[in-house]
């Protein structure tokens, strides 16, 4: 399908800004590209509404959109950037019109075309974000390495000390988790990977700030000063009493001088955390900064530095050694025919896929470990994009604060794609994962579909989703019920009885209860591991033996399958609970 084609550029200019591309001189750079690592929004573009700046975010007076950036792709962030503040995720279509000022008929356009990508869900008038969007941060994650390399050190941490540990990275004046090891108790860390935190409210904050430039320093204030509640990142509670701005320098001198900082209560009372920072073996800058977290209950803010410092010390030391002694990454292949796609939905959907939006997202997926840094070539070739079209999609992503330019001509990415989605998505549960998909089986199959892990003891499945028929005799469970896994088609799969782990399936008739037949399949992690079973359950009278093989599992080896591509995405930086 040819790239431009007439119908592309529809009458409400959602892909408007597509137009003439090829005409721009091609140097390679983009020439204009927020070369820090991004809390800068989409702020304002020649373009009409639709770069609102998220939360978290304050646009500077002079962030006007270059020429070349792509509309509709600013406008398709905005959307993201929305729906990750919303609660849940999850907004309307009207309050996406609302919200990002824009028409309801692009708004429909943009949203459709993220739902082809499998970014969003779409359910009747409500949009919710899918966990495959987390691709877009595992993405920064992967390119990044350090979680790949220093989580284990960190989870190691969080059990010796019964505290939470996490792991942070500068993002321009905020500060962004990229790990966390949490503990289980009534009063437990609630941050999210990817959450953006005010540095001056933090305990990293200070020693990423022992490294700003006197243009980082300005920055600070000019946000200070507009934001004086912090009313611009959502992942705290509003600053009750303002701190002068000479606090925060006083306590950045501290943390150059003691390699340490502390945060006694700064972001809500009976919060504390003490930290200490990472540093790259090869520059000695600050990688990241790991912290453990507690509460006045448990340690004062004095008491957490004696108590605690020597062993946040020593894992930090290995964590460096580690860094040190990690061998070169080995690039995996780049994900092939990204182009073919965006081009086969366009012609499929027509003016309801905006694939300059698609393309732009696809550019972000280019980046991996093994390619933290790309050329406008390099770029160009992962996605199978023109080397005009992947230009264009680099200024504009630059512009929205999602790559900075490096050495050497190349791009990486910045701490701010974990903003599209990944906070709320790195909470999801696997049933949470699997309630989409269970519904979608249950109208195709006209019959009840259930979601079912193996309790503790190996003796019973319990149900942790499922989706009933509309039928008047129908199997009925409730979630959170517990049946004998001997006696099921869930428990057999799930136990690895040698004729399910043969077939790779389990078909049990009326074991449970006379009249009950059940169908039931693997459900697997990224690693092979079978984490769940998925079945669908009805009387015998419907349906013989022969049929449930030949009609349902089918069926329900292709639910199974979507599951687990999105169980792949959700957990490959992230644990997914299994309940």
């Amino acid at each position: 399908m040819p790239a431009h084609s007439t119908h592309d550029t529809p009458r409400d200019g959602t892909d408007g800004a597509r137009n003439g591309s090829a005409a721009a001189p091609d140097t390679g750079v983009p020439a204009e590209t927020n070369a820090s690592a991004g809390t800068a929004a989409p702020a304002r573009t020649t373009a009409p509404a639709g770069t609102v700046a998220p939360a978290g975010t304050v646009a500077p007076a002079e962030a006007v959109a270059p020429a070349e950036a792509v509309t509709p792709l600013l406008r398709g962030i905005a959307v993201l950037s929305r729906l990750t503040e919303a609660p849940g995720g999850t907004l309307s279509l009207s309050a996406l019109e609302k919200t990002t000022g824009l028409a309801r008929s692009t708004v429909d356009r943009l949203t459709a075309t993220l739902a082809r990508m499998g970014h969003v869900r779409l359910d009747g008038r409500d949009v919710t974000l899918a966990p495959r969007l987390m691709e877009l941060g595992n993405a920064y994650l992967a390119a990044l390495r350090l979680p790949s390399l220093l989580s284990a050190r960190a989870d190691e941490l969080a059990d010796e000390l019964d505290e939470s540990v996490s792991l942070a990275v500068g993002d321009r004046d905020g500060i962004r988790f990229i790990h966390q090891a949490t503990r289980r108790r009534a009063m437990s860390l609630s941050f999210r990977i990817g959450d953006l935190l005010p540095a001056e409210r933090t305990a990293p904050g200070p020693l990423f700030a022992t490294e700003w430039t006197d243009s980082d320093w300005r920055r600070w204030r000019e946000r200070r000063s507009a934001d004086p509640k912090d009313h611009t990142f959502p992942a705290v509670p509003p600053r009750e009493h303002p701190t002068p701005d000479e606090d925060f320098t006083r306590r950045t001198a501290k943390a150059a001088t003691d390699d340490h900082a502390l945060d006694d209560q700064l972001i809500e009372p009976g919060l504390v955390a003490l930290s200490v920072p990472v540093r790259d073996p090869g520059t000695g800058r600050v990688a990241c900064v790991a912290s453990v977290v507690s509460h006045t209950s448990r340690h004062t803010a004095p008491d957490l530095r004696t108590a605690l410092l020597p062993r946040l010390r020593a894992a930090v030391a290995a964590m460096q050694d580690d860094l040190r002694t990690a061998p070169p990454p080995v690039p995996g292949p780049p994900r092939a025919g990204l182009a073919t796609w965006t081009g086969a939905s366009k012609q499929e959907l027509g003016r309801e896929f905006v694939e300059s939006l698609a393309r732009g997202l696809t550019v972000l997926t280019a980046f991996d470990e093994g390619r933290s840094a790309l050329t406008l070539t390099q770029v160009a070739q992962a996605t199978g994009l023109a080397r005009a079209t992947a230009r264009r999609a680099l200024i504009t992503l630059g512009h929205a604060g999602l790559l900075a330019p490096a050495p050497g001509n190349t791009f990486t990415l910045t701490p701010r794609v974990l903003s599209l989605g990944f906070p709320p998505l790195s909470r999801t549960s696997l049933p949470e994962i699997a309630q989409p998909h269970l519904t979608a089986l249950a109208d195709r199959v006209h019959e009840s579909t259930s979601l079912a892990v193996l309790s503790e003891s190996g003796e019973e499945i319990q149900y942790t989703a499922r989706a009933s028929t509309t039928r008047v005799l129908s199997a009925r469970v409730t979630v959170g019920a517990r049946l004998p896994a001997r006696a099921t088609a869930l428990g057999h799969v799930l136990l690895a009885l040698p004729e399910a782990r043969t077939q790779g399936y389990a078909l049990v008739d009326e074991e449970l209860e006379a009249g009950l037949r059940s169908l039931a399949v693997p459900v697997r992690d990224r690693t092979g591991r079978v984490v769940a079973a998925l079945n669908v359950a009805m009387h015998a009278a419907r349906r013989t033996a022969a049929a449930c093989r030949t009609d349902i599992l089918p069926e329900l080896s292709r639910t199974a399958t979507l599951i687990e591509a999105d169980l792949s995405v959700a957990g490959r930086f992230v644990h997914v609970p299994p309940t």
